[in-house]
């Protein structure tokens, strides 16, 4: 190993060790004070125990996200105080010859969806004179007739349009095993061999040619990659929901990006899509096995992208994150509803990370990764088991019901301060930034305020609403209820009053009983939990409205939550959006290039004597 790389890896290190212990002190100071603010408050020591141990486990989720958006503040401002990140003088320039196939899982998708954007995707590298040596791949899961029949047909006519100047190929795969991840296998199994790169989309994603160009440089420079993410900013939607998220990932996500890259360097993450691999790196590191068990939390790993990432750096390969603002787009869904349930199906593939923990070579930073990922969930049951019981310690407690304040006392306030720091903190510090930087992207500098306080409040209504969805999702999970497979909405999708309620109604009456309770038991603290029981009150209109396009186009009139892609919107972006096209019918696409098959063997995650354990108690359910 050289003395640089030597150089990069300690540094990187201590970059972890410095963030673990930014991240493990907040926590630990969490715990501490409110500790000292219950002991204030007269609280006993059976109570105050679980609940500081509760309070410290939020506290410290908070942090990771707090810390990250510190970091990427600072990152931010001095690397532009530099001319230019240091990524972008690393992955800039022209590649040279190259083979990249740039691939489209899809399934039961929107044909006109699909075939919009990987049209514009091709005109752009044509208009740059850089579509030499790509080469485009849908790879069909569906398994609807309707479906399958438009989309052949709409491939076919994209295959006759695109004819003279960009291979397009399409394959429908007999055989479902194994999801998305066994869909890219089976490719890489088939085609691998024929291509030095491979750039996955989803059928939402949208890049533009210099985006493409320069992942590929980036990759030809550096030998030692194997997996460029890049970050994805959602775009193109006007529902309110969707405007909410494309604001706040618009304003926060490269800042938080910055903030991760920090402390994880060339042992990154992988998010599934818009991101590019080097084909050999990844068919000889990620062959994914069944996880020993029954779904929800054995059979198929279902968040694949984790756990290639892995396998990537496991076997001495770079995972980078480029955190430059490329043009690198994607959708969400539309509404709350939606996305609640796509959250579902992350929850469970994140909770699977928990299984393979002690994966054999995993790098540090890896198992981080799975940490996180499973914490962003499971913290919600620490939080609803916090807000449980401190009400119910706050309704039983003499002393606390008692107060005449009206309010904590000092430590409790201090402890009120510090929570408010770090949850708003980021968002100031990406609002900050961006006023600082560039509020002309937002609609100016007071449209980007009155944008900023709109999102803030949004999510301060939406987190209980979000907290109980994902307690639930958590319980079903961990008592056995595993998710299915079907594609995401894609576009504006409204919600139906009934099916908004059907979803909701439970937490209304929950922030009923609690409004009512507060204002019995403990009237001095009632607005102190107003966020909380109004938010769950609120949660059936919430979900009717969040999917309205006509509140979303309300919301823009007067220029409000505007992104960059709006107020310069990209070339790329206006041609998958501007139109979609007229399918043909009854056409037949073409066969696929012939194949260069190559193998892509099964990696083992877990240690031997969890895989003897797993045999021995399958071979007890058979007998």
């Amino acid at each position: 190993m050289s003395g640089t790389r030597k150089n990069s890896i300690a540094t990187f290190d201590r970059r972890r060790r410095l963030f673990l212990a930014l991240v493990g002190g907040t926590g630990l100071a969490g715990l501490v004070g409110l500790f000292l603010a219950l002991a204030e408050a007269g609280v006993g020591l059976i109570a105050r125990v679980p609940l500081a141990v509760l309070f410290a486990l939020t506290f410290t989720w908070i942090a990771v996200s707090f810390w990250h958006a510190v970091i990427g503040f600072v990152s931010e401002l001095t690397q532009r105080a530099r001319s230019g990140s240091a990524e972008m003088v690393a992955f800039s320039g022209r590649p040279r010859p190259h083979r990249t196939v740039v691939v489209m899982p899809i399934h039961n998708e929107d044909p006109d969806r699909v075939v919009a954007g990987l049209r514009a995707m091709a005109e752009s590298l044509v208009r740059s004179n850089a579509a030499r040596g790509f080469e485009f791949f849908v790879l069909s899961d569906t398994r609807d007739a309707l479906v399958l029949r438009a989309e052949r047909s709409a491939i076919a006519a994209l295959q006759a349009e695109l004819d003279d100047c960009l291979p397009l190929h399409y394959r429908h795969r007999p055989d479902k095993r194994g999801r998305k991840a066994g869909n890219l296998a089976d490719f890489c199994r088939r085609w691998g061999r024929r291509y030095q790169f491979m750039l996955v989309l989803d059928a939402d994603s949208v890049m533009d040619a210099s985006c493409m160009q320069r992942l590929v440089a980036a990759m030809q420079r550096d030998p030692g990659i194997g997996l460029i993410q890049t970050v994805p900013i959602p775009a193109g939607q006007t529902s309110l929901f969707a405007r909410l998220v494309q604001f706040a990932a618009a304003l926060y996500s490269p800042m938080l990006a910055r903030g991760q890259a920090f402390w994880q360097g060339p042992a990154g993450n992988y998010w599934g899509h818009n991101a590019l691999v080097r084909m050999s790196a990844f068919m000889d590191a990620c062959g994914l096995p069944e996880l020993p068990g029954r779904p929800p939390l054995g059979g198929e790993i279902l968040s694949h992208d984790f756990v290639e990432a892995a396998l990537l750096r496991r076997a001495g390969w770079k995972v980078e994150l480029d955190t430059a603002r490329l043009v690198s787009h994607e959708e969400v869904p539309a509404n709350l509803i939606d996305y609640a349930a796509r959250d579902r199906r992350w929850m469970q593939g994140n909770l699977q990370h928990l299984k393979i923990l002690r994966m054999p070579g995993l790098h540090p930073a890896s198992r981080l990764h799975f940490l996180f990922g499973a914490a962003a969930y499971l913290s919600s049951l620490a939080w609803l088991g916090l807000l449980l019981l401190g009400a119910a310690t706050m309704a039983l407690h003499s002393t606390v019901a008692s107060d005449p304040s009206g309010g904590p006392g000092g430590y409790g306030l201090a402890m009120l301060v510090a929570t408010l720091v770090l949850l708003f903190g980021p968002r100031l510090l990406g609002l900050g930034l961006a006023l600082l930087r560039r509020p002309e992207a937002f609609g100016g500098r007071l449209r980007l305020a009155c944008s900023g306080l709109l999102e803030a409040l949004a999510g301060i209504l939406l987190a209980p609403v979000m907290m109980l969805f994902h307690a639930r999702f958590a319980l079903e999970i961990l008592s056995g209820s595993s998710a299915g497979w079907s594609s995401p909405p894609r576009g504006d999708r409204p919600v139906a009053a009934a099916r908004a309620l059907a979803r909701t109604w439970v937490m209304a009456i929950a922030g009923l009983v609690w409004l009512v309770l507060a204002a019995i038991l403990t009237p001095q603290y009632l607005w102190w939990m107003s966020p909380v029981w109004l938010g769950l009150l609120l949660a059936p209109l919430a979900a009717w409205v969040s999917g309205s396009r006509a509140l979303g186009l309300a919301v823009r009139r007067p220029g409000l939550l505007l992104t960059p892609s709006e107020t310069s919107p990209p070339e790329v972006l206006q041609a998958a959006f501007r139109c979609r096209p007229q399918l043909t019918r009854g056409l037949a696409p073409w066969p696929p290039p012939a194949e260069r098959p190559g193998p892509m063997p099964t990696q083992r995650v877990l240690p031997d004597r969890d895989l003897v354990r797993a045999a021995a108690g399958y071979d007890r359910v058979r007998a």
